[in-house]
């Protein structure tokens, strides 16, 4: 197995579990847990809560996408040029 695939192979691994954990810090989008949510109901809560669920939201997309490019080279990889 050539040095290239080896270092793609282990950098989606790396990508993999950083979605991974990524998606598990985002918040769920069910809604009428209110009660449970207490303070967070204030207007600073409020704000500070969703700035945060969108960076998350944000940077899931940028590894998501990058996920998804280095699986295609990774297979186009193996198709192609290792033979």
């Amino acid at each position: 197995m050539p040095w290239y695939e080896i270092l793609l192979g282990a950098i989606l691994f790396v990508t993999s579990i950083v979605l991974i954990i990524i998606v598990l810090m985002q918040e769920g989008r069910s809604d009428g847990l209110g009660a449970i949510a207490g303070g967070a109901e204030t207007f600073l809560g409020k704000n500070k809560g969703r700035t945060m669920e969108d960076k998350l939201v944000k940077i899931t997309k940028i590894v998501a996408g990058t996920f998804f490019v280095l699986s295609l080279l990774a297979t186009l990889i193996v198709l192609f040029i290792a033979k």
